[in-house]
């Protein structure tokens, strides 16, 4: 598979949504990418994939994610995996990410995404589903971190040593949820820092980026707000130590127009660009001492 240095950093994207694609269309944005849900395009043909086309003529376009279920006691459902695998071949993704969770059974689909127990018995069943995904789709395969909101009386760890041992032992990626980690940690109690200085960063892809709704007692991750300054600064310090990767925006309710989103999304450029200064910087002074 990939060394993360040859997976490319697209740099400031958003995700695809209905209510934008007037004025995508309209306007042709200068935007650097755009992430869809896989599942929206996962059909034989019609306005969805007639849309799907416009935009790849003109944009990168990444796939994302939300019922492979990669932790239910399901089997892998490989009928949904050849769609899936199919959709890549039209979008040319670079990778391809879905969440660290279960939301179905046989029989029974919640249509959420429901967490597991970090205990090392599903580490070892989580891996080896991901590593099967991830050689059948022939792409890199990341997981996303939820926001977490319970917790399991059989937690044998906490969640980040749970996320890294899944990814490390499946040899799979990490596509890092940094709203996910400050909503996890306010309704949990731990630092923020405690979580990402203890994941391993040169396993991250990609970044997302999200508001929540604050309830006080709780945070939800409800994607209908601006990314609060608390995630921006978590952001600022996980950024650096990914040596620059690929960075989403979400926005999935009460949507503001194109552009209001655009720009919310382009506040990341400014971290973007103090990274590659500093590294700029360094590597010139490098150059200068070997003299």
């Amino acid at each position: 598979m990939k060394h993360p240095d040859s997976i490319p950093n697209l740099g400031i994207g958003i995700g695809l949504r209905v209510p934008h694609y007037e004025a995508i269309f309209r306007d042709e944005p200068n935007i650097d990418w755009f992430e869809i849900i896989s599942e929206n395009f996962m059909v034989d043909g019609g306005k969805p994939l007639k849309n799907l086309h416009r935009i790849l003529e003109r944009y990168p376009v990444v796939q994302h994610g939300v019922s492979l279920s990669i932790g239910a006691p399901a089997p892998l459902d490989f009928e949904y995996l050849k769609k899936l695998k199919a959709l890549t071949k039209i979008t040319k993704t670079p990778w391809v990410s879905d969440h660290l969770c279960w939301g179905h059974l046989p029989g029974a689909h919640y249509h959420d995404l429901l967490p597991l127990p970090y205990t090392k018995e599903v580490i070892s069943y989580v891996a080896e589903r991901a590593r099967i995904v991830q050689d059948y789709l022939e792409l890199p395969f990341a997981l996303e971190n939820l926001s977490s909101y319970v917790a399991f009386h059989k937690d044998e760890m906490p969640e980040w040593e749970f996320y890294s041992a899944i990814v490390e032992k499946a040899d799979i990626y990490m596509m890092l949820d940094v709203n996910n980690i400050y909503v996890s940690s306010r309704n949990h109690g731990f630092d923020p820092r405690t979580y990402y200085e203890n994941v391993p960063m040169d396993k991250v892809i990609q970044i997302h980026l999200a508001g929540h709704s604050n309830y006080n007692t709780h945070l939800l991750d409800t994607h209908d707000n601006y990314v609060c300054d608390e995630v921006w600064k978590i952001y600022g310090e996980v950024y650096p130590l990914t040596k620059g990767v690929s960075t989403l925006l979400e926005w999935d309710d009460n949507y503001l127009t194109f552009q209001e989103t655009w720009d919310e999304a382009l506040k990341a450029k400014k971290y973007w660009k103090d990274l590659h200064t500093h590294t700029a910087l360094s590597q010139r002074g490098e150059s200068h001492a070997r003299c």
